[in-house]
């Protein structure tokens, strides 16, 4: 797949929860790591989405939210996965963050300059990447 999200994760769907408007999809993928999506009903059938089918979540670097304190906190956000930063580049304005997440898989984060400084963003700071379910977009192959 050619896209210019940063974060591309391949998977198996494990679970659609269907709701009036909108379905919960959860999808396992490579190092363990689960991926809750929602999208709406006609999109779930549009994609043929269902347990055992394979599909892609894509996420815009600019939705990784980065919080160094999650374990204190119940956060409605269904994605949360903790990591370690292992590269910051910075930039005039903002800065682009590699954390890593157990089971060797990474995630990367556009966060400002000012983010950088306020959450001391740097290598081997423990951090989690936390991203609302409504951002995640879901791709199957054709």
């Amino acid at each position: 797949m050619e896209t210019s999200a940063r974060n591309v994760f391949k998977g198996k769907v494990v679970a659609v929860r269907s709701g009036a408007v909108n379905d919960e999809v959860e999808l396992s993928v490579d190092g363990g790591l689960n991926i809750v999506a929602s999208i709406t009903k006609v999109s779930t059938g549009k994609l043929g989405l269902k347990p055992g089918v394979e599909a892609m979540a894509l996420i815009k670097a600019s939705f990784v939210l980065l919080m160094n304190d999650a374990e204190k906190y119940l956060l409605s956000t269904r994605n949360q996965f903790p990591g370690t930063v292992s590269k910051v580049t910075p930039g005039a304005v903002n800065a682009e963050v590699l954390v890593d997440m157990p089971g060797g898989v990474g995630i990367t984060s556009i966060v400002t300059m000012g983010s950088v400084e306020k959450l001391g963003l740097a290598v081997g700071k423990k951090v989690t990447a936390i991203v609302k379910a409504s951002q995640v977009i879901l791709a199957v192959p054709r």
